[in-house]
């Protein structure tokens, strides 16, 4: 069955599940957004859109009338309006948000619903809870769980060592906000940037710390049977500490503005990037004490004639992948759904989840 999707958002991230969904015969895909200029890029594409105000539930709402799905790809503050007026619509509801807040207004909107609403789909949260939470199920007893993910420039050359490859404000939310754990078999939160530890991976060293959001509701599922989940941040070492000094001694955690400002007009975008997602599980398995660990690589790509950051891919395919699912029957129809409802292997085997197979390919312009 052919599904009619409208996604709401025409950032990096929309215009890469519109050219997703445009290159699958088994969707028709139209792009929402208030703003002319970024609805001209996904008129490039070839696309369908329309111009909507998503701050206007009401009216968002008239114009998801029809369609199966809305996947929202706008700012994480617009989550609620954008799911409350998917509801109205009677449509699917899927979103790529990491905010908590945001989160539970979606989960209150999902009781009682005929249509399923499935929020923080995409990387982190979202594919990294569906391989946590599959890598948990290899255990007859799970002991502890450490997800760590990173979207990083493939050619750092700032002191942050970092560029912007998603939205701002959902980065800062990442370093001001609680952070959701299981500690010593207790559900807590725990403050962002703490943590710290160092990792390596193909002769690369790493830094991670907590940052918020990344879990979605893996700690309320594992609650009682895990006695250590978390999830951090991968960046470059000396990330954290410049952080601190912005975020702490500077006093910008309660400036948020200021500091997406500073973030904005210092830090340079890139396509040249890689994604990083690294999990290990420890646990009883036949007896035995076992860890495991999943790693998953992906760079910048060719896709429909362009190339397309790994960050877009990985966030695109991951959204697309639960869609895919549910389109088919794989997941509930009704009420609000959990990423770690999702079978890693059945997410893999879509159309969308095979771009995570197909990770560990060679960076795009590498000589650049």
């Amino acid at each position: 069955m052919s599904w009619n999707v409208c996604i709401v958002g025409a950032g990096k991230i929309g215009q890469m599940t519109a050219t997703l969904l445009k290159a699958s015969p088994n969707y028709t895909v139209s792009v929402a957004d208030h703003d002319l200029k970024s609805l001209a890029e996904v008129a490039k594409l070839g696309v369908p859109t329309k111009q909507v105000d998503a701050s206007d539930a009401h009216s968002l709402a008239a114009s998801l009338k029809g369609f199966d799905a809305a996947i929202s790809a706008a700012p994480f503050f617009l989550t609620p309006k954008i799911a409350e007026a998917a509801q109205k619509a009677g449509a699917h509801y899927f979103d790529l948000t990491e905010d908590v807040a945001a989160t539970n207004a979606v989960r209150a909107l999902a009781e009682g619903s005929q249509t399923a609403f499935m929020p923080q789909c995409g990387l982190a949260p979202g594919f990294v809870g569906i391989a946590g939470a599959s890598l948990a199920a290899e255990f007859d007893e799970i002991d502890s769980l450490h997800m760590r993910v990173g979207a990083l420039p493939l050619y750092p050359t700032n002191a942050l060592k970092y560029n912007l490859t998603w939205s701002t404000d959902g980065l800062i939310n990442e370093y001001c906000n609680p952070c959701d754990a299981i500690v010593n078999g207790q559900r807590v939160k725990t403050a962002p940037l703490e943590d710290y530890e160092v990792l390596g991976h193909d002769g690369v060293e790493y830094e991670c710390f907590n940052t918020s959001g990344g879990l979605g509701t893996l700690p309320e599922t594992l609650e009682g049977k895990a006695r250590s989940v978390s999830y951090r941040s991968i960046r470059y070492p000396g990330h954290c500490d410049i952080l601190k000094l912005l975020l702490h001694d500077l006093g910008l955690e309660r400036r948020r503005d200021l500091l997406k400002e500073i973030f904005e007009s210092a830090l340079p975008r890139t396509d040249q990037d890689v994604v990083l997602v690294y999990c290990t599980a420890k646990g009883m398995i036949d007896g035995a004490l076992r860890e495991k660990s999943l790693i998953n690589k992906s760079f910048a790509r060719d896709i429909s004639g362009q190339t397309w950051s790994a960050i877009q891919v990985t966030t695109a395919a991951g959204v697309l992948g639960v869609v895919d699912l549910m389109r088919t029957g794989a997941l509930p129809s009704k009420g609000f759904v959990r990423q770690e409802q999702v079978k890693l292997p059945d997410f893999l085997k879509t159309e969308f989840g095979a771009l995570y197979r197909a990770g560990d390919a060679t960076p795009q312009n590498k000589a650049a």
